[in-house]
């Protein structure tokens, strides 16, 4: 299954092209974060029904609850904390991003999360209980989550039912490479504007990442020219640049902008500030 693409746009007006996750990554994320909630508490049961320390009713509703009580928090923890992703999603190289172009927001998470525990979760585990006695509750579960499993298959963005209430889609994200030092590409080291921390502690490294498109190659259509005065505008407004930058000094101003800003990531990244992307939390300076 290929990669379809999608489009976003940021509150700063610039689209991002993206690839959805193809069904199988999306498999595959999830079927190791099974592993990892079940895995050690599986064998930990076995271990208990071998001792024959409990009785196996005791131990089965123990495990169902503990179970649930592990995924939902590992699930909704893992997104909130690594931007999108869980253990498997990081794995595999797929993350969750919001519709809207924003920062995933806690409601979105809990939102799709609980939704996945909705869709298959609780019927498979309903099933395997063996708690149902009637067959057709039974053959209503299965025939649920075929249905729910089947949805991304039929909407043009992949999307689950969680994610459609979301507003979230998951995008393949193989692992970034900052551009090279730009001066390899032809642009002077000098640089003719100055950025103080100030300026450089609005944006992390997915803005960056974002203007490495612009930065690619100089724009050579009218449409092109627009956009990239339109984003140097726009960054300027955001950092508060004070000084007057001539229109024909957009390309440049972005250009310095880019190096410095990498620049002060990557001392920030040394110490053990990892900024991700705008949203991260300005950390006092090391003395």
């Amino acid at each position: 299954m290929t990669n379809l693409a999608i489009r976003i746009s940021p509150p700063e007006g610039v689209p991002i092209s993206f690839r959805i996750a193809t069904g199988g990554q999306r498999f595959g994320a999830q079927l190791l974060d099974i592993l990892i909630t079940f895995g050690g508490m599986f064998l930990f049961f076995l271990a208990m029904i071998w001792s024959g320390i409990f009785d196996w009713s005791l131990i089965a509703t123990l495990f169902l609850l503990l179970v649930f009580f592990l995924r939902v928090p590992y699930y909704i923890f893992s997104e909130l904390v690594w931007n999108g992703r869980t253990i498997g999603k990081r794995i595999v190289k797929i993350r969750v991003v919001s519709a809207d172009g924003g920062r995933l927001t806690p409601h979105q998470i809990t939102a799709r999360n609980l939704m996945k525990e909705v869709e298959v979760f609780m019927p498979a585990t309903t099933i395997l209980s063996a708690t149902v006695e009637s067959g057709w509750v039974t053959f209503a579960l299965v025939i649920w989550m075929l249905l729910v499993l089947l949805v991304p298959l039929f909407n043009k963005k992949r999307q689950r039912l969680g994610d459609m209430i979301a507003g979230t889609y998951v995008i393949d994200q193989p692992q970034s490479v900052l551009l090279p030092d730009l001066a390899a590409n032809g642009t002077s080291q000098a640089a003719g504007f100055v950025f103080d921390t100030v300026h450089l502690e609005v944006y992390g490294r997915y803005e960056l990442q974002v203007l490495e498109e612009i930065l690619r190659q100089k724009p050579r259509t009218p449409e092109a020219v627009t956009r990239m005065e339109d984003v140097s505008k726009t960054i300027q407004r955001k950092i508060g640049y004070a000084e007057k930058v001539a229109q024909g000094d957009n390309w440049d101003f972005l250009s310095d902008f880019y190096r410095q800003q990498r620049q002060y990531l990557e001392s920030r990244q040394l110490f053990g500030d990892a900024r991700e992307d705008k949203y991260h939390e300005k950390t006092k300076e090391p003395e």
